[in-house]
This record gives C-alpha cells, structure tokens and sequence, in this order.
C-alpha cells in the first residue's frame, strides 16, 4: 500500500532479462530492505537486493507487459515510493502500486502557479474517474480537475513536476495510470 506521495526520483543503472521477467537494478538516494515493496512509476515491485546507492526490483512479464516498465531503459528517471507504515500520514490517497491501463500526455499548459496536465483513458477506465477525485499517474497521487468523455486533466503545482518524472513527460509519452480503489469497488457493486 502507497500514498503517491514520491519520495524520490531514481535511476535505472540496468535491465536484465530474467526468462519472461526482467530485473530492474534502480539508483536511489534511499535503500530499502530486501523483500519490501517499492513503487516504481507507481508499479508495486519487491526489492530482490540492495547494493549500495541501489537495489534491484524483480518484474514479472504480465506487470512489465501491461505498464510503461516495457519502455523502461537504463538511464531513465522512475517515481520511487516506498510502501506506507501504519503509523504514516496518508498524505496522498491509498495507492495499491497494481496499474490500471496505461495512458497517453494529450497535452500539457503551464498556467500561473500550476501546470495543466491532460491525459488520454480507456472508456472503461473514464467511468472510474471523477471531479475533484483522486488519480494515481506514474505512482502521483493527483486530483481530478476535470474529465470530459476520455480526457482526464489535472493540474499540477510546481513543486510536484519539479520533485517527479512529470518534469520529462512530453505530448505523446505513456503514464501508468491506477484509478482511484474505491471508485473501483463502487463501480463493481453497481449494476451495469
């Protein structure tokens, strides 16, 4: 469990195959302990070493075929976020790290004191998002300002694009995107 609230920005040193799996070897400026769950552009991995300024992340194939991980090469910047302690701040929403869809930067304003992000979804996945409701992009726990059909905008204070991976998206790039938990079990309830 996260709160996407990124702690860090790291650096993948590497990629190695691993049969359909790959590992993931991440630069960081904080370790965390074998075995714990890490969230890497929002995708819940476990820490299958640490190394000095480092770890490596172990990725299934269906969790790198389904994210942006596919793309991932070494020199890339990630949103690193490590799971939530019970006696944490949920300063963000409840994050699971299990993406959704991936999604696409339709566009991207700067306004004064905020940036305005828009991002492309699935139809399936536009139901699930609402104004003002929380959005997880890249492991971001961001507020929903406004959804028209399958567009999704937020905007963004400086701090946050400063202080993520958002500072690199471009028009065009994929996120990862996790749609808020429950507004996923509302909409399960709920007859079609």
């Amino acid at each position: 469990m996260f709160t996407g609230i990124i702690e860090a920005v790291g650096e993948i040193a590497g990629v190695k195959p691993d049969r359909d799996n790959k590992i993931f070897e991440i630069s960081s400026l904080f370790s965390p302990n074998a075995g714990e769950s890490i969230a890497v552009d929002g995708v819940c991995l476990t820490v299958r070493a640490v190394r000095p300024g480092g770890f490596l992340a172990d990725a299934v194939a269906e969790t790198v075929k389904l994210t942006t991980l596919k793309h991932r090469r070494q020199g890339d910047s990630v949103n690193l976020e490590q799971a939530l302690l019970p006696t944490d701040r949920l300063g963000g929403h409840i994050v699971s790290g299990h993406i959704d869809e991936t999604g696409k930067v339709l566009n991207i304003r700067s306004l004064p004191g905020s940036h305005r992000f828009e991002f492309g979804v699935s139809a399936e996945g536009s139901r699930l998002v609402v104004n003002k409701g929380s959005i997880a992009i890249d492991g971001i726990s961001l507020t929903v300002a406004e959804v028209k059909g399958r567009r999704v905008f937020v905007n963004i204070i400086p701090f946050t694009v400063q202080s993520t991976t958002l500072k690199q998206r471009r028009i065009g790039d994929e996120v990862n995107i996790e749609f808020d938990v429950i507004g996923k079990y509302v909409a399960r309830l709920m007859p079609r």
